[in-house]
């Protein structure tokens, strides 16, 4: 594609064509609809979230044929489900604009590369080493020192694929419990809370952050998400430059989410990075003048980028498994806004849906 053509807005009554149909493929397609664009979904599974809302092509990955006709029925390609395998987006790269693309993707698929990434790119990670098996671990351990993470390189989310090796345990039960998959072992950092920062970026090279939010989490899994997040301004504008810095390097084109540890002594330190929109974004739907999933709309299509302004002080929960319940009461709750994912099966640790509280002038 040439350079002009990558910096010619995509205008509305597009096709969006979203690679994943979760729940944020749905939220994203409602927004899209909103700014007069289609979606378009390819899922292999029938009947995920998405496809309640937007039109849905149930094909595997490795079907080139339904690749290609999804293509040629879409103008602009996005993910909403970084498990995307890179070949299907490589192809489809060559078919129609992907944003982002498949280097952001292998980046976030792989812990390893992702934090050589991060490190080359001048970003503080906590201390890690790749280790791909036992004898590895152990001499990692004897650097890094115990506690410890262990986490699988690959297709690890939600504190999946994790073990924490602590002073007495055996490694070689952590290593059996990732499956003896090549893995990464993070020293452990005793860090006062976990802050996230949403940055959009469009083809043009046009920067705009959320600012940052706390996460807190519940067995591993995200349960509330507070905006704005109880750090001083010198930390918080640490962690805007840390997003921007990271989308910057990347010459990423779309909406990532930068997760991060605050230390007591207000360094900042990259966790994790997502290459779409995120969990701890949800708040934005209802708490900002944009929410992520506009946002989203407008980077990859080469629009301005909108306000990030918070109305509010915002709080999101998650809705884990049978939480999902609640949602009665959750409806009679005033100042509350609930939403559900609209998914068929309820299950321990599934995201069904969330609320968001919204208290203006806070």
């Amino acid at each position: 594609m040439r350079s002009d053509d990558a910096a010619r807005p995509i205008p509305p009554g597009s096709v969006i064509g979203v690679l994943g149909g979760g729940q944020l493929g749905r939220m994203l397609a409602l927004d899209a609809a909103r700014l007069g664009y289609r979606c378009r979904i390819f899922e292999p599974a029938e009947g995920c979230p998405a496809s309640h809302v937007a039109d849905h092509v149930a094909a595997s990955w490795d079907d080139r044929q339904a690749l290609s006709a999804f293509a040629a029925g879409v103008d602009v390609v996005t993910l909403e489900f970084e498990n995307v395998p890179v070949e299907a987006v490589d192809f489809l790269s060559g078919l129609k604009p992907v944003r982002p693309g498949g280097e952001a993707l292998k980046i976030a698929q792989d812990r390893a590369l992702e934090k050589a990434f991060l490190n080359k790119a001048g970003v503080e990670t906590a201390p890690w080493a790749e280790v791909s098996h036992v004898e590895e671990l152990n001499a990692a351990l004897e650097r890094l020192g115990r506690p410890a993470v262990l986490k699988t390189a690959r297709f690890g989310y939600d504190g999946k694929g994790q073990a924490v090796i602590r002073a007495g345990d055996n490694p070689a039960q952590a290593w059996a419990a990732v499956q003896g998959q090549r893995s990464v072992l993070e020293g452990f950092v005793a860090f006062s809370l976990e802050v996230s920062v949403i940055a959009a970026r469009t083809p043009t090279g046009d920067i705009r952050c959320y600012e940052p939010v706390e996460n807190r989490h519940r067995d591993g899994i995200l349960h509330k998400t507070l905006a704005p997040a109880p750090i001083d301004a010198d930390v918080a504008e640490r962690a805007v430059e840390t997003a921007c810095k990271v989308i910057s390097s990347m010459e990423y084109v779309g909406l990532l989410a930068v997760e991060m540890f605050v230390m007591p002594d207000g360094r900042v330190l990259a966790n994790e990075i997502a290459p779409r929109p995120h969990n701890s974004g949800h708040w934005t739907i209802d708490g900002c003048v944009t929410s992520q999933f506009e946002q989203t709309v407008r980077a990859i299509c080469g629009l301005p980028l909108g306000e990030t302004t918070r109305l509010g002080a915002v709080e999101m929960e998650n809705l884990i498994g049978d939480e999902v319940e609640r949602w009665p009461e959750l409806l009679a709750e005033p100042n509350a806004s609930l939403h559900l994912y609209g998914k068929a099966e309820t299950r321990p640790g599934r995201k069904m849906g969330h609320v968001t509280r919204v208290r203006p002038g806070a």
